[in-house]
């Protein structure tokens, strides 16, 4: 039998959005996102990717629809490459992809903790993000510990978020973690 855990919490009313906002929001299409976050390979520190907060909000809602549509209980077919712990390292996230293979080249489960201690957690999570929406059924990515409010208030991704965007937007990337499937 199959059981949701998530819990989705919003603190919009989208009733008094205007339509044509909230589509765009919804039929985001990663391409550019993922284009504009992979520009920035073959730099040793990379620079931050300037996204706008429409394009992270979009790609944020867009994937909470993902995890919503799909089971909580996630069943993967062989082969898959599994992964864990990218904890905000941009770089090694990178680097990972380069050896292992890019969406679609490879499928993935990637098992938490992609926020906080490292210093690109928006480029690394918005990146992990745009895969899933755009390779749902073979891009996988489970909820781990720093995916939690309490965690990642503490640890880094919550400033991250108000230093570059503002404490809204953390808001809405946490509403989506608690949609994710829990590792």
């Amino acid at each position: 039998f199959e059981f949701c855990v998530c819990t989705v919490v919003t603190h919009h009313n989208f009733t008094s959005w205007p339509a044509y906002w909230l589509r765009s929001m919804i039929d985001v299409d990663p391409d550019p996102i993922i284009e504009k976050l992979l520009e920035v390979r073959g730099q040793r520190v990379p620079k931050q990717v300037d996204l706008t907060e429409l394009e992270v909000k979009g790609l944020i809602y867009k994937t909470r629809e993902v995890f919503m549509s799909q089971s909580t209980l996630i069943e993967i077919e062989a082969p898959v490459k599994i992964c864990g712990d990218t904890h905000g390292q941009y770089v090694d996230l990178l680097r990972l992809f380069e050896h292992g293979g890019f969406p679609p080249q490879a499928n993935y489960l990637f098992l938490g903790d992609y926020v906080d201690r490292g210093r690109q957690s928006l480029e690394t999570i918005l990146l992990l993000l745009a895969y899933k929406v755009k390779y749902p059924d073979n891009f996988f990515l489970l909820r781990g510990n720093h995916e939690s409010a309490s965690i990642n208030r503490i640890y880094g991704f919550y400033d991250e978020c108000k230093r570059r965007y503002n404490i809204k937007l953390w808001k809405t990337f946490t509403d989506t973690f608690n949609c994710m499937p829990v590792a």
